[in-house]
């Protein structure tokens, strides 16, 4: 039995997990991120601290940041939580629970989660979450292109708008700022009110044209920012996931659509845009295929 952790800035999820990926129940509780590292990492010792350690054959985590898989540190965190830059994960737990433990980026893990049982075309491909941030990952013949550092695909900070809104890394102008879920809600908000995300996409199904005009212009910034990804990678499959996803074929064919008439068309001719099927399963799921391959 192997413990699948999923560290995120809002919710820490938590299940049991066989070798060939079959999961138990999910388990979720609030990360409170605000009280710093240590406080969450104490948290999460005391959950795996539950478990009958003599049926665990290890841990496997899928974390926020920037994280070295080798050594499972994390090489770089955003303060939204506080000390985690730095922070040892895999040292700590082994030490503490005489288990092999692996961390992986959260982004490359829902990649591999989808490579792994999302019954895709393609072991080669670029995956983005669009949440509150843009997240990015870089898969070639079924193995995450980490870069030199571990710090590879933040797509989220490809500029898109030259001297545009600043944004939590320092800079103006990134694709997040404009293409995330966290934007798309802005937008809605700053045009419509404030509204359910579900409930705005059901009223673009509907043909709402006040509603279209929204969501088509968010669909450009989508499809701006894939445009250079898709001239610099030329891929033949781009996943997207985030809570968007929940919106299948209908949210991709109209990324599609946008993305087809700014990319040469050599590029579109074996190019395939799909949404992420797995939810919040693919995090975990991806942290036990990484664990397997470790």
């Amino acid at each position: 039995m192997i413990i699948a952790i999923d560290i995120g800035g809002t919710n820490i999820k938590f299940s049991y997990a066989s070798p060939d990926g079959i999961l138990g129940a999910v388990e979720s509780m609030p990360t409170d991120a605000y009280l710093g590292a240590d406080n969450m990492y104490k948290r999460i010792e005391n959950l795996i601290g539950l478990a009958d350690m003599s049926k665990v054959t290890g841990i496997a985590i899928s974390s926020a940041g920037q994280i070295d898989s080798d050594k499972g540190r994390v090489i770089f965190a955003t303060d939204s939580i506080p000390g985690y830059t730095g922070f040892e994960i895999k040292k700590r737990l082994e030490e503490k629970f005489k288990v092999k433990v692996t961390v992986e980026n959260d982004v490359n893990c829902a990649a591999l989660g989808e490579l792994w049982k999302g019954h895709l075309s393609s072991e080669s491909f670029l995956a983005l979450t669009l949440g509150t941030g843009i997240g990015g990952a870089i898969v070639e013949d079924g193995k995450i292109y980490h870069g030199s550092g571990y710090s590879t695909a933040e797509f989220g900070h490809l500029a898109l708008v030259y001297k545009g809104l600043e944004c939590t890394c320092g800079h103006r102008g990134c694709y997040e700022r404009y293409a995330s879920a966290k934007a798309l809600n802005e937008q809605i908000s700053d045009k419509l009110g404030d509204m359910d995300t579900k409930l705005f996409f059901e009223a673009c199904r509907q043909g709402n044209e006040a509603y279209l005009r929204v969501l088509d212009q968010w669909v450009d910034y989508v499809s701006e920012g894939l445009k250079s990804l898709v001239h610099t990678f030329n891929p033949n499959l781009i996943l997207i996931g985030g809570g968007v996803s929940a919106q299948g074929d209908y949210l991709a064919d109209k990324i599609k659509e946008s993305l087809k008439g700014k990319v040469m068309p050599s590029f579109m001719k074996d190019l395939d845009i799909k949404m992420m099927t797995l939810g919040n399963d693919a995090n975990l799921l991806g942290a036990v295929y990484h664990f397997n391959h470790q």
